[in-house]
């Protein structure tokens, strides 16, 4: 037996410049190094003649950027705006450098890129105290330093706190250390591997176990910018419709249809706002996806259109198997058009799933994809706004996919080795192309369980088969953090845990803390009891009625978040990391469940058995939103966390556009109530409007205003309307917080004069227990003043 032999990529023999950068040979390997934009440079080497051509998570072709390069004796320098890029002559490691020659990263010396058998790697040297963070669904720590990791999807029921890999890859994770910010996203599809330090203190390493080795290396001053610079390179999300904002209650599975509707109508009789019911796989025939269980649901467009009614939408579950049937429409189309994944022998492969023995749709095909956007067809007719991609790692029972199967990779043809990961993406990518479609100019909502790099641009993302228990709880709120720090904006988990059994008071903290979740959604496992807000007893319905209540009034702020994020890739729920880079408490694992919940609210979730956490406040003040409480920056303070209470603060000096509560987000809000907290700093927040439903906005039909506060001039503006949408609004209420005394101010320089009262955004909790008192929700005094609505610009001073 011959020994495997690790190849280094070797001493450059050869080179030539390309637009923005170079490409050449070594004596191992051909390279090719080019600048795609100002802040991306892409890093290539193959063993192979050619360079791969398909890459189904990056959009952008290179920019024309100058990218000046020169020579000496031992190097190659590559000089862009932001940064230089040197590659060692002898043995063509690379050292990334700002402006100001510090290294950002580079090369470990003496092992760069290798290749061991068919696995390629890239060594980097360890920078003192260097942190790394994103890196998508991972579990694990903020800080994955002295860790290792592997992307290889997998159908994780009921995974631990530590387990991976899990469902989704994202190969993208930020360096800290010294000041600096950096990405690397490396772009192989295959399964990899990322070791942060683990077992050894010389070098950070990625490796794939087969392909070539190609990453994007990204230089930002901020966090924010690599996300941004990231998201310009693979996509941002897509504008969602408002209606998916709101709240989805799930179980696997309601059924029949009459238990939808009573569901639906508890929704409304108990006055808890709600948007969508999710029916899982009970729905279909025989778990046959694109059919209906003809005694479940006999007439589903008459059940949908009674739901639209009471202003719900529907999402189904659209598992990827398609059962072995002769007879059944879409197994025998797909035979017939050669629609599934195969064996090198041309037999298609056949894995066992709910239905039974199935195939599966190879969605790297073209062909495929318009049968399935095709399919969904009859889903849209029936009046279904939103479908959910499961089991689309994907799973089969044995979890053990061949991987000899082939893929068709849009042409280019692949193995399971490199369509596995990329799976997920593909089939979120049809289902969404399908909505589009089939929804008559209606925005189409997916959520999918697995994904790759990119999967952004098509579907919501939630972390899967989660686990009842506080750990877990606090696990999704690391996982969404995380992805939000690799690109993926809009993303959640099963509030209550889909697996086990959630306590009354692990649900009440669940939900209060989903309520600040970009995805906000409640799923729970057969054969395990209700759990519906009400069925957990009264004070925990309260809780949820407070918090689901609270999470409509802000749907105005919700969205404008989701805005930016679909122009700049910033996240909804965003790790302190990103703002606060470089303290350490953010990294403390005390501190690392914290975020910020956009730009204004910072939430320091807490288990369900602690009454009082401690909170890291960062840099600025802050103010309690249950009563009111100012705390200041760079402190860390004991707070009080009582089950109905969680800890949730408002940063000084922000602007924040709220509405009256509403049951859904059909129904219209006639007030707008813009909340301003008082601090000594300036802010500025983009309050976004559309219909929120259709594409229009695409054409104009928009309304943004930019509302200021000056900390030093204690001014408010609420800017003039931008675009062609005109909203529904009658009156806006602007209410201050955090101001002594305000008696009059002046409204366009007219004195106006101001009401005084106590106000809470919640409701009070009812008194269950009859010798103690009810539990208070807190209070605040603020002050009012109310206008008539208008597009013009509106100048506060205070």
């Amino acid at each position: 037996m011959s020994a495997t032999t690790i190849y280094s990529s070797g001493p450059i023999e050869k080179f030539s410049s390309i637009q923005s950068g170079i490409q050449g040979n070594t004596g191992n390997a051909n390279f090719k190094i080019q600048f795609f934009s100002d802040q991306v440079v892409n890093i290539r080497f193959t063993r192979e003649s050619a360079f791969e051509s398909l890459s189904y998570a990056v959009v952008q072709q290179p920019e024309v950027v100058k990218a000046d390069v020169s020579e000496t004796t031992n190097q190659l320098v590559m000089s862009g705006k932001y940064l230089d890029v040197i590659l060692s002559k002898n043995d063509s490691s690379i050292q990334f450098l700002n402006k100001s020659g510090k290294v950002i990263n580079a090369d470990e010396q003496g092992l760069g890129t290798q290749w061991n058998g068919e696995q390629v790697s890239t060594y980097k040297k360890l920078q003192p105290e260097e942190k790394f963070i994103g890196l998508g669904e991972k579990t694990g720590p903020l800080n994955r330093r002295g860790l290792g990791y592997q992307h290889w999807n997998t159908d994780a029921f009921a995974y631990g706190t530590g387990t991976d890999p899990i469902y989704s890859s994202i190969p993208f994770y930020i360096g800290v250390h010294s000041g600096l910010v950096y990405g690397i996203f490396f772009d192989n599809p295959a399964k990899t591997f990322f070791n942060f330090g683990a077992s050894n203190n010389r070098f950070s390493s990625f490796y794939a176990d087969n392909g070539e080795m190609n990453y994007y290396f990204i230089y930002g001053e901020t966090v924010a910018e690599v996300i941004r610079a990231y998201t310009w390179l693979t996509g941002t999300i897509q504008l969602p419709p408002l209606w998916s904002l709101g709240f989805q209650q799930c179980r696997y599975s309601y059924y029949p249809d009459t238990e939808v509707l009573n569901l639906a109508k508890n929704f409304r009789e108990k006055k808890i706002p709600a948007d969508t019911i999710v029916l899982d796989i009970h729905y279909m025939d025989a778990y046959k996806i694109f059919t209906w269980h003809p005694e479940y649901f006999p007439e589903p467009e008459k059940m949908i259109s009674q739901l639209n009614d009471q202003g719900f939408q529907v999402v189904v579950m659209c598992d990827p198997g398609i059962k072995t049937e002769p007879g059944y429409p879409p197994y025998d189309e797909g035979l017939e058009k050669d629609l599934f994944l195969k064996y090198p022998d041309g037999q298609p492969y056949t894995g066992q799933v709910w239905p039974g023995w199935c195939h599966f749709p190879d969605f790297t095909k073209p062909e495929t994809r318009s049968n399935w956007r095709k399919w969904l067809k009859q889903y849209a007719d029936a009046g279904v706004t939103g479908f959910w991609n499961d089991m689309n790692e994907f799973s089969s029972w044995g979890q053990m996919m061949p991987e000899n199967i082939l893929f068709d990779f849009d042409g280019t043809q692949a193995t399971s080795r490199q369509g596995r990961n990329v799976y997920g993406l593909q089939m979120a990518r049809s289902s969404y192309e399908g909505g589009v479609d089939h929804l008559g100019g209606r925005r189409p909502f997916i959520l999918t369980r697995s994904g790759y790099a990119g999967i952004q641009r098509y579907a919501a993302l939630w972390t899967g088969d989660n686990v009842s228990y506080d750990e877990h709880m606090m696990l999704g709120v690391r996982l969404v953090n995380c992805l939000g720090l690799s690109g993926v904006a809009f993303a959640g988990y099963d509030i209550g845990g889909f697996v086990g059994e959630a306590s009354s008071r692990l649900f009440a903290r669940w939900i209060s803390i989903g309520a600040f979740s970009p995805f906000f959604r409640v799923h729970s496992m057969i054969n395990t009891r209700d759990s519906e807000p009400w069925s957990y007893g009264e004070e925990v319905e309260i809780i949820s009625r407070n918090y689901i209540r609270f999470r409509y009034q802000l749907l105005p702020y919700l969205y404008s978040i989701f805005r930016e994020a679909s122009v700049t890739g910033m996240p909804v729920q965003r790790s302190l990391a990103i703002d606060y880079t470089h303290q350490e408490e953010v990294y403390n694992g005390t501190f690392e469940h914290q975020y910020l919940f956009g730009p204004s609210f910072l939430i320091a979730p807490a288990e369900s058995s602690k009454e009082i956490i401690k909170v890291f406040f960062p840099e600025g003040s802050w103010y309690s939103l249950n009563d009111g409480t100012a705390y200041a920056g760079n402190t860390i303070a004991a707070v009080d966390a009582p089950i109905h209470r969680l800890p949730v603060f408002v940063k000084a000096g922000s602007v924040i556009p709220f509405q009256n509560p509403v049951q859904h987000t059909g129904e219209k809000s006639e007030t707008i109530h813009l909340h301003v907290y008082n601090g000594n700093n300036s802010s500025s927040f983009e309050w976004y409007l559309d219909d929120g439903q259709t594409f229009k906005f695409q054409q104009g039909v928009y309304a943004i205003r930019k509302l200021t506060f000056d900390g030093s001039s204690r001014h408010v503006t609420i800017g003039a309307t931008i675009g062609q949408f005109k909203p529904d609004f009658k009156t806006i209420r602007i209410v201050f917080h955090g101001f002594k005394k305000l008696e009059k101010l002046f409204v366009n320089e007219k004195s106006v004069n101001c009401t005084t009262q106590e106000f809470s955004f919640f409701l009070p909790m009812q008194k269950f227990d009859p010798l103690g008192d009810a539990p208070s929700v807190g209070s605040e005094q603020v002050h009012f003043i109310e206008m008539s609505y208008t597009d013009e610009e509106v100048l506060i001073s205070i």
